[in-house]
């Protein structure tokens, strides 16, 4: 590898920006192995390419991703599309020789995401990524260190849930509403988060859905503005489109290393912004972590005296205790959510130019195992029953 990395980014509306700023960013504040050139941008709204290239420092700017794909010069695919484009952007990035980075989820299926899986596998010289940043927030990179060095013993309950309130009835039928453009709701879009960061903080896979439950609100919406973020809706003559993908979903599981748990995603949550919330118990100690208040990590030692037990807060921003937190200011002053992209870049780049990255970063193959969680809660909701996840290949 170079030592810079020339990146094609596709997509340009919310994902794009935290992925340009992120590009902008981590060089400036790490020292990095291997440099992220903004190369090339794509997008559908070629009248707000040219303005947003500006204002992001891409260097060039396009409507067509098959056309960047042929353009040797370019090392790094960087998909933020909605995710039913995922696999066909993604499998033709891998055909041309380049690495691919993904949002997540990987796909908004099953089988497109085993297709590019499958694809990564074969192709060994492209390096793979997923963007599942909440890992690299320095108080979730603890947790994970904390449960490394055997703090909590053996887990016991892991509850999870990422609640959110910003789809209620006004909200348009933008494309996260519609199955064939994203696959699934809250489900895909905010359970797959919290499965990522309960796999990746005990290190332990989930063999069983015990159950779920999962239920569509708003089945009905106005049609989006012409626009709106997202692919086109065709407003015709009609004023409402059918929203036909989860609001919210609930599901049991069990983890093969005996724990228990449960995970909890709404868009409908009243009272609930961005509320990413993770409790893990155990033996000897117990943590807890709320993306609203994304700098502290909770711990509590359960082998401590009785007398003066008690939870501990800590602030995750002390250089050379927690992860990431050293490139950035002083002790005590904070990060945010934007951050977390950055330090996803930095750990993209050391992987790139052959180094270990700070943690471990999720490739195809790994969020491929998320995925599969995914389907399994899907199909634990639709039957009714427990699925096993060696039933879901």
């Amino acid at each position: 590898m170079s030592q810079v990395c020339n990146i094609a980014l596709f997509g340009q509306k919310f994902m794009g920006r935290a992925h340009s700023n992120a590009y902008l960013k981590a060089g400036r504040f790490f020292n990095l192995p291997c440099a992220p050139v903004m190369h090339t941008i794509v997008g559908r709204d070629l009248i707000a390419l040219a303005p947003f290239a500006d204002r992001w420092g891409w260097h060039r700017y396009t409507t067509s991703w098959k056309e960047v794909l042929k353009d040797s010069a370019i090392e790094l695919v960087d998909i933020c599309t909605p995710n039913a484009m995922h696999a066909e952007q993604a499998l033709a990035a891998l055909a041309a020789g380049k690495h691919v980075a993904c949002e997540k989820p990987l796909s908004g299926t099953l089988k497109d995401a085993r297709a590019m899986k499958n694809a990564a596998a074969r192709s060994r010289k492209c390096k793979t990524f997923v963007w599942y940043n909440y890992r690299r927030c320095p108080a979730v990179a603890l947790a994970y260190e904390l449960v490394q060095e055997g703090r909590l013993g053996r887990i016991y309950h892991i509850r999870a849930a990422y609640l959110q309130s910003w789809g209620g009835p006004e909200t348009p039928l933008l494309w996260r509403f519609q199955k064939k453009y994203a696959g699934s709701g809250a489900h895909g879009d905010l359970n797959s988060h919290i499965i990522d960061m309960a796999r990746f903080i005990t290190g332990q896979e989930i063999v069983e859905v015990s159950g779920a439950i999962s239920d569509t609100f708003i089945t009905e919406r106005r049609l989006p503005d012409t626009g709106t973020r997202g692919p086109a809706v065709s407003r015709r003559k009609k004023r409402t489109g059918k929203s036909d993908v989860d609001d919210c979903t609930l599901f049991l599981a069990r983890f093969g290393g005996g724990t228990v748990a449960s995970f909890e995603a709404s868009r409908l949550a009243t009272g609930h912004q961005v509320s990413n919330t993770i409790e893990i118990n155990g033996e000897h100690g117990a943590l807890r972590f709320d993306l609203e208040d994304m700098n502290i990590l909770w711990y509590y030692d359960n082998r401590e005296d009785a007398r003066t037990a008690g939870w501990r807060r800590i602030l995750c921003t002390s250089a050379g205790n927690h992860p990431y937190a050293g490139a950035w200011w002083p002790d005590g002053h904070i990060i945010g959510y934007e951050h977390t992209f950055v330090h996803v870049v930095v750990d993209m780049m050391a992987v790139l130019a052959g180094q270990e990255p700070t943690l471990p970063l999720p490739d195809f193959a790994n969020a491929y195992e998320t995925q599969r969680v995914l389907e399994a809660a899907t199909l634990a909701a639709k039957h009714r029953a427990a699925v096993r996840l060696s039933e879901v290949k």
